[in-house]
């Protein structure tokens, strides 16, 4: 894979650079992707971190600068632009406006990922989830056939504990007093989209490449979640085959998070020669 790189922009926000440490906590998940050996096969120099924790890291400057507020009135977009390996030294650039803009860099200057975010009152939803609860279904391998557009996944409930959201702070190296104090971690609401995906299908290999957020309230330790999730494009492209997910977090009936999860569930696999 050809990589493009970017210099990091010296200047009036060259102290909001802030350094941490890429780690692949994913090695043995079923998503082999995060796997060496699948991986290789696949063109990348190693197993893949986890798009829900290059999100993590880039979010502690913006919970930093923006308190909790941040995941409560905002809304978040990240595009994951090239893969971060374990041990990569992730150099993380906050600059701050009307709209924040993060931008992730590695290897020498390399593009990871970047996020825009805003506040955002809007009462308009950044989808349409189908009423009713859908019939349970056999959790089956996915394949272009069986990804129905508009037909709901079954609904499952989310009650993130203090122990797993203390180690996904820690797995991106966050310290911040609020995450300790019961707030839940962007690392565990991303992680929790891509659970909603698993919660469907048997993924043997697949990416996530990007996700519209809209945050409506905190979610917190202990939280009743109710997942709904829904597919709402599905497309091929330079051999991938991509979906857009549309999924809510909803607690005590109320909207607290809906999120546009895009992910590649085939990716293309050259012959070999």
């Amino acid at each position: 894979m050809a990589e493009t790189t970017e210099t990091p922009r010296a200047g009036a926000d060259e102290g909001r650079l802030r350094t941490s440490t890429a780690r692949n906590f994913s090695a043995d998940a079923e998503n082999r992707i995060h796997s060496d050996d699948v991986a290789e096969r696949f063109g990348f120099e190693g197993a893949l971190v986890a798009g829900a924790a290059v999100f993590g890291h880039m979010a502690y400057p913006l919970v930093q600068a923006l308190g909790t507020t941040w995941m409560e009135s905002y809304r978040a977009d990240v595009r994951l632009i090239k893969p971060a390996y374990h041990g990569d030294l992730l150099s993380i650039r906050h600059t701050p406006g009307e709209t924040h803009t993060v931008r992730c860099y590695a290897r020498g200057g390399v593009l990871l990922a970047e996020l825009r975010t805003a506040p955002d009152a809007s009462t308009e939803t950044l989808g349409t989830m189908p009423q009713g609860d859908p019939k349970p279904a056999e959790r089956e391998p996915i394949d272009w056939g069986n990804v129905f557009v508009g037909e709901p996944f079954p609904v499952w409930t989310w009650r993130p504990d203090a122990i797993h959201n203390a180690e996904l702070a820690a797995q991106v190296e966050d310290d911040l007093p609020c995450f300790a104090a019961g707030v839940v971690h962007p690392n565990a609401i991303l992680g929790a989209a891509n659970q909603a995906f698993m919660h469907r299908y048997q993924l043997p290999a697949w990416m996530h490449v990007g996700s519209a957020i809209r945050f409506r309230r905190l979610l917190r330790v202990g939280d009743e979640i109710e997942v709904r999730t829904v597919p709402t494009r599905k497309w091929r492209r330079k051999g991938h085959e991509f979906v857009d997910l549309y999924i809510i977090f909803r607690v005590a009936g109320e909207v607290a998070t809906e999120i546009v999860h895009t992910s590649i569930f085939k990716i293309f696999e050259r012959p070999a020669a």
